[in-house]
């Protein structure tokens, strides 16, 4: 059995169904696109909300809900993230991470890898894309937090707005993980566009 980490989201993959799509395959209410799903496929065993120190900020444009994408500053000061944290296995963390790096799950990933021997410096770049930098932002239970995002930081991009799917995603996820109302959700995420 893979050992366990926890995933930590702070965009879409904040709402359950979203992620499902990663994990057991298919088409999240919005996209544009279909997803592998997990070798494994299977939902977490846990989920929390936690906080994080750092600031979300939206730039790019998402192939799979148009508009601007959400990445995460972990070194930003002043701010904080809301965020979910999903207990999965190592093997599934890869497998999230591929599909968010455009490519399909693998046997012998590289990442499996990564992860299992730990992050150095709580920072690990895969590549120049999107999400290809994985960062550890804190543990819980003896196991690492772990997130992913772009290499650049909120100051190094022009920012764009995101898409009224991708917000409804967001928003969506925020209510599960926090039980925060629309009104509440919709105002975080517009305070960070």
């Amino acid at each position: 059995m893979s050992p366990e980490v926890w995933y930590v989201s702070y965009g879409s993959n904040m709402c359950r169904d979203r992620l499902g799509a990663y994990l057991l395959g298919g088409q999240p209410v919005g996209a544009r696109q279909s997803y592998a799903g997990a070798r494994t496929p299977a939902m977490p065993v846990a989920d929390v909300a936690v906080d994080l120190p750092g600031r979300l900020y939206f730039a790019g444009e998402s192939r799979t809900w148009t508009g601007g994408v959400a990445f995460y500053d972990h070194d930003a000061v002043g701010s904080w993230t809301a965020a979910r944290a999903y207990r999965i296995s190592v093997e599934q963390f890869a497998d999230v991470a591929a599909q968010e790096m455009d490519r399909l799950p693998a046997p012998g990933d590289p990442i499996e890898r990564v992860v299992i021997d730990g992050l150095e410096n709580g920072r690990h770049e895969a590549g120049p894309g999107h999400y290809e930098t994985l960062i550890e932002v804190g543990r819980r239970d003896g196991l690492p937090m772990l997130t992913f995002t772009a290499p650049h930081g909120f100051d190094a991009v022009p920012h764009t707005q995101p898409a009224d799917a991708y917000v409804a995603m967001l928003v969506r996820g925020l209510h599960e993980a926090r039980g925060w109302d629309r009104t509440r959700a919709e105002t975080y995420v517009k305070e960070r566009c």
